[in-house]
């Protein structure tokens, strides 16, 4: 009977690896939806209001500050928790390129050389070359290599909401930085206010229309407000080291920020609630992470199938010792291995058991990734409509406190009401002058706030998703 050829062989092997398996694919973001948040109905629209409208990019640009602007692009290029997280998307990509090396075929060289037998040695040379492939036939290799192109793509994502997070941080730190110098000059302007009290209480004590209580009590007024401001300078000194931390520079208070806060930009489209898992990075990396096990357990359940390999191999041996007995030099072979897990203890099974609560616990993590998305928000909508209206009350407050003040020093210039009753508006005016301006900032930051829980790219790179099979970056 005649022997197959090897070209033979390798037409059956390839068309065994052809016929093998399909692999059975991750659940859809529609279906994770579906399952994970069947308890949590999606409105047709958020129930903070804001325009439908598709939400857009490069929002740092809304508050129309280039200094914010440049600042952000500087802190993507050296703070060291985002550098840390690029890292890790290569260490991903070279996963990856390991996840697939077992598709192709392993081939090695084995050589040996020990000269002639006149010169001492044995005299036998020799080289083999081998190369091996193992026919994924149930996809136990495939469902490796798709767990690592879903671990790039989850990993890509986490990347991308590491530098939406980065420039939000940025943001907020920077609008807490101008409120810092602008409260300090609130309480300058009360410490001034409170030194004028003092010289007319003091200039009351000349005349005879005053008391040396006044005047005490006007000293430690002016006292308080010096400690106050002092506090203020600390204050300010923190809020631009944690500016230049993130910036990757050296915390020496040397950042300059602007002299005023931003004025508010204008709404803000917020989209639907049914786009937002599909748009923000943190969710996709949590559906990335749902496909990642679902992998894992085709792979495992896979391990405890037969496995087939095909080999081949040549060897060219020479000697000047020893006669060969087969003078066909060099020497070519095909052949094929067969590995059966019979029996292992149970790793196998228990194997699939672990990757199988691991997805279980993927899919929990996805479901309350969608739920913290939806809550980020609603409470970002809901906080700036509370801070608008504290805005407008407040804006009214202080002009009221303005006049109430500006009598009560005129009264008490003519004799008509005492220091006290002067010392207690001002300090009522201090406090919602304080309060208004922290409003303010408030008010800025929860549109940053807003920006991130929508998932709006803060630069002109369109949002992406990881879905579609290949890695890739999402803003």
């Amino acid at each position: 009977m005649r022997s197959p050829s090897p070209r033979s062989i390798l037409a059956a092997a390839l068309a065994v690896a052809v016929a093998g398996c399909a692999l059975d694919k991750p659940p859809t973001a529609a279906d994770l939806q579906k399952d994970g948040l069947a308890h949590a109905a999606v409105p047709p629209a958020w129930k903070g209001g804001g325009p439908a409208d598709p939400v857009t990019g490069r929002w740092v640009e809304s508050f129309n500050d280039p200094a914010l602007s440049a600042l952000v692009d500087e802190a993507l290029l050296y703070n060291s928790d985002l550098r840390a997280s690029a890292a890790r998307v290569e260490e991903a990509a070279a996963y990856l390129r390991v996840a697939s090396a077992p598709l192709l075929p392993s081939i090695g060289v084995v050589g040996t050389y020990s000269g002639t037998a006149s010169s001492g040695g044995s005299g036998l040379n020799a080289i083999f070359l081998n190369a091996s492939l193992e026919l994924d036939i149930w996809g136990r290799l495939r469902y490796g290599e798709a767990a690592g192109l879903a671990q790039a793509d989850a990993v890509a994502a986490d990347f991308a909401y590491a530098r939406q997070s980065l420039a939000a941080m940025v943001a907020k730190s920077w609008f807490v930085a101008v409120e810092a110098g602008l409260q300090r000059a609130i309480v300058a302007d009360a410490l001034r206010s409170s030194e004028d009290l003092l010289r007319m209480a003091k200039e009351r004590l000349r005349v005879g229309a005053g008391n040396e209580l006044e005047v005490d009590d006007a000293s430690a007024n002016v006292g308080s407000y010096r400690d106050i401001l002092r506090q203020a300078d600390l204050s300010r000194d923190q809020a631009l080291r944690a500016l230049e931390v993130l910036l990757g520079r050296y915390p020496a208070t040397e950042v300059v920020v602007a002299a005023g806060l931003a004025p508010m930009p204008g709404p803000v489209p917020v989209g639907l609630p049914s786009q937002l898992l599909e748009r923000r990075p943190d969710v996709i990396a949590a559906e990335r992470r749902v496909a990642i096990s679902f992998n894992q357990v085709g792979e495992a359940k896979a391990a405890m199938l037969p496995r087939i390999s095909l080999t081949a191999g040549g060897s060219s041996i020479s000697s000047d010792l020893f006669v060969l007995k087969d003078r066909h030099n060099p020497v070519w072979g095909l052949g094929a291995n067969l590995f059966a897990p019979l029996y292992q203890g149970g790793a196998l099974r228990a194997q699939v058991d672990v990757r199988t609560a691991e997805q279980k616990a993927a899919m929990a993590a996805y479901a309350s990734a969608g739920l913290r998305s939806f809550a980020e928000v609603e409470s970002a909508l809901a906080a700036e409509n509370a801070l608008r209206d504290r805005a407008a009350l407040l804006d009214a407050t202080v002009r009221d406190n303005e006049r109430a003040v500006e009598r009560a020093r005129v009264q008490y210039q003519v004799g008509s009401t005492d220091l006290r009753s002067v010392e207690q508006r001002q300090l009522a005016l201090f406090s919602v002058r304080t309060t208004q301006l922290q409003v303010q900032s408030q008010r800025l930051a929860q549109r940053v706030n807003l920006h991130l829980a929508l998932g709006g790219s803060f630069d002109d790179k369109p949002a992406v998703r990881a879905d579609a099979g290949t890695a890739r970056s999402v803003p």
